[in-house]
């Protein structure tokens, strides 16, 4: 016992902690026991507290109708809010539970116009209360977070999804109302096209956003905005023509045309006039659009058959016995609205009519039009026309409809149709015209002369002086390229697949509000950062011009890269800019 209690106090040099520590053998007493330090985070918060702000960023969608919000990483935004009068009520104002509020519409749209309850913005801001756009974005927002995210008052980063054609005015009044009565720490930009073909699974698109105020057009390559092409043929204009068709049906005439803006204004409050509560809802609900008069050459899939779905389609099409455009069958519609309320029938085939109208205007000419109103698919066409060739080649491949109007029946198809006709019939020639088409010289594609007949060609002689056989002299750029064989021995051992483009194609995309979930999840840095400190202090004239940003960082690469990196993106805190909405002021 002596000796094992003898063994076990002498510690030998090679067990001891301080030997393995420091290296050496100390006989000395073991120091006391200390507390490891702990990293702080930072000098005022606990690890715990800033973790919780950057594990729960908020994404929100803004639009000039509607809202969507949610957490980064959701399939879908928790609360969608749609701005309209109900939402300006005070609290303990129950006039909306009166017999006859319905009815008194007229006197509350008195003096305003038509619809700007149900807007939160315009795009024309000369005149406009932004004021009044703070305070509702703001009781909308705080609506949404306390009562659908249950959030508390914790200060969270915020990222925003706005269209890249969104007025400086405006974004600036956002970013007020979000930096002031939520005090998020930094807010994140993001594009809408751009989230749009991120949230298809893809770098390059051709976003057709069919919104309220207008419908833009925006070529999209490697995450970077090309150009972006607009007209007021939209949502707006398709509810005041579902207006026009209403008050023919109730009147049993077309109402007389007033090109006065005041008398407008007036005749959309007479008695027999229906609330634009009523023309949305019929045009969400009832209006589709027909096909094209000519259907296009459809490029059949080289891999795989037809779904079941298309072949049902088709079975459906062939047991038609009339068609759509003919189909004559009445549809009552209940209009609560007028004085007093009545029950109209508008037949089937005319509830086509509105989106003829707003969307192509197929009875006039090209030329007839401005360039902020052309018919959508023209604009489409012409888009597609003035990008560059690697460009067109990709974006025309990927086609990715977004926007409220895009819900309509047949609307998207038809748009399509009418892009690949005018393809097919035009080409990708900007020149056109009859003597252009005519003339051999200026279009070598042309197979006719002027005289309408087929040119012979005469082939050039393969023969040389001595009688010796040559090769026919051949354009560099009609030559076909060589075959490769070690490249398409490695691609072939690498399972490679080319990309698809050259020809038009849809595709689906699960909309801008869950692309900007995606990228704030995966950490990719946006577009633009701003800080609320740097905001409170400069405010937007702050922010650097594009001309003034240093020279150094415009020839740097813009783009998301592979693990969602962001190549180009070391900024100074102090040279902070608005990304593309900072390039007009």
């Amino acid at each position: 016992m002596a000796m094992s209690s003898g063994t076990g106090q002498a510690s030998l040099p090679h067990r001891t902690v301080s030997s393995i520590r420091a290296g050496a053998y100390s006989a000395g007493s073991p120091g006391a026991p200390q507390t490891p330090v702990r990293p702080i985070a930072s000098t005022f918060g606990s690890p715990s507290g800033s973790s919780r702000i950057d594990d729960d960023p908020i994404v929100l969608e803004i639009g000039s109708r509607k809202l969507r919000l949610g957490f980064a990483g959701d399939a879908t935004p928790k609360r969608v809010a749609a701005f309209g009068p109900e939402q300006q009520r005070r609290t303990g104002d129950f006039r909306a539970w009166e017999p006859d509020f319905s009815k008194h519409w007229r006197s509350r749209a008195s003096g305003k116009r038509w619809g700007a309850d149900h807007e939160l913005w315009q795009l024309d801001v000369r005149g406009q209360d932004l004021g009044l756009a703070e305070d509702k974005l703001e009781r909308e927002l705080r609506d949404a977070l306390f009562r659908y995210l249950l959030v508390d008052s914790r200060p969270r980063k915020m990222t925003l999804v706005l269209p890249p054609t969104l007025p400086t005015p405006i974004l600036s009044s956002i970013l007020n109302t979000v930096f002031h009565h939520f005090q998020a720490p930094t807010i994140s930009l993001f594009s809408s096209p751009v989230m749009a073909a991120f949230a298809a699974g893809t770098r390059s698109a051709l976003v057709i956003d069919l919104g309220w105020h207008e419908t833009t057009v925006t070529a999209v390559y490697e995450y970077r905005e090309v150009q972006s092409w607009r007209t007021i043929r939209a949502g707006r204009l398709l509810v005041e023509a579902t207006y026009e068709l209403l008050l023919e049906a109730i009147l049993g005439h077309p109402a007389a045309e007033l090109t006065d803006w005041t008398g407008r204004l007036e005749s959309k409050l007479w008695d027999e006039s229906p609330s634009f509560e009523e023309c949305e809802e019929v045009a969400t609900r009832m209006l589709w659009c027909t096909r094209a008069a000519k259907q296009p050459h459809r490029k059949t899939a080289e891999e795989g058959l037809p779904t079941v779905h298309e072949h049902e389609e088709e079975e459906e099409e062939e047991a038609e016995e009339v068609p759509q455009t003919e189909d004559h069958s009445p549809m009552a519609i209940m209009l609560d609205s007028c004085l007093p309320p009545k029950t109209v029938e508008i037949p089937f085939s005319r509830l086509a009519e509105p989106c003829e109208t707003v969307f192509f205007q197929s009875r006039l000419s090209p030329s007839c039009f401005d360039d902020h109103e052309l018919p959508v698919h023209i604009l489409v066409y012409r888009a597609l026309l003035q990008l560059p060739l690697d460009v067109r080649a990709v974006c025309m491949s990927r086609i990715i409809f977004t926007g409220g109007c895009s819900h309509i029946p047949g609307l998207r198809s038809r748009i399509f149709d009418e892009v690949s006709i005018q393809a097919e019939e035009r080409g990708w020639d900007p020149v056109t015209g009859k003597q252009y088409k005519a003339n051999p010289k200026s279009n070598p594609d042309s197979n006719q002369t002027n005289n309408g007949t087929i040119p012979v060609v005469i082939q050039p002689s393969t023969t040389n002086g001595n009688g010796e056989g040559t090769e026919p002299a051949v354009k560099a750029a009609d030559a076909p390229q060589e075959v490769d064989l070690v490249e398409n021995h490695i691609r072939r051992e690498n399972n490679y697949k080319p990309p698809v483009q050259g020809f038009l194609r849809a595709i689906d995309s699960l909309g801008p509000w869950c692309g900007g979930s995606l990228a704030t999840q995966m950490k990719i840095p946006a577009l633009a950062t701003i800080d609320r400190e740097i905001w409170l202090q400069q405010g937007v004239n702050g922010a650097s011009r594009p001309s003034e940003v240093d020279v150094k960082m415009g020839h740097q690469r813009q783009s998301m890269g592979p693990g969602g990196l962001m190549r180009g993106q070391t900024a100074q805190a102090n040279n902070w800019t608005l990304g593309a909405w900072g390039s007009v002021f």
